[in-house]
């Protein structure tokens, strides 16, 4: 098996709701976001996928995160945790990837390649990750 990681970053403010601590409160983080992209074979170039261009999808998805204040997205429905931001750009990549032609979507033999996990760290000792069961 092969594996793929590129990463991103984005700076953006959140507030945890029905959470006892500071968290409660709005705060900022400067997250940074890994993507796994895993297959059991190589194009005929060598390659698992381009880097540049999940790189770009990457960036493309972090870029809506970025100088916001996650509350604001219903996605998070009040309540942007790392674990639900990582399921936001695991989604969110997965359709940016489509729109390039790039189905990453994971648990088919039959694909190339497909995106086995995000990580969203919010701080360098603090990650939550999302990956599909399958």
């Amino acid at each position: 098996m092969y594996e793929v990681r590129v990463e991103a970053e984005f700076a953006a403010a959140h507030f945890l709701r029905d959470y006892d601590g500071k968290c409660e409160n709005l705060h900022g983080h400067n997250y940074k976001v890994f993507a796994h992209v895993k297959g059991a074979s190589l194009d005929g170039g060598g390659m698992l996928l381009d880097f540049s261009k999940l790189k770009n999808a990457l960036r493309s998805v972090c870029k809506t995160l970025d100088h916001t204040n996650l509350n604001d997205m219903d996605v998070f429905d009040q309540n942007p945790s790392a674990e639900r931001i990582a399921k936001y750009v695991y989604d969110a990549l997965i359709a940016e990837m489509q729109h390039t032609g790039t189905d990453l979507t994971y648990a088919s033999d039959k694909k190339n390649a497909a995106l086995s996990a995000v990580d969203v760290f919010e701080t360098d000792t603090s990650r939550a990750r999302y990956s599909p069961a399958g």
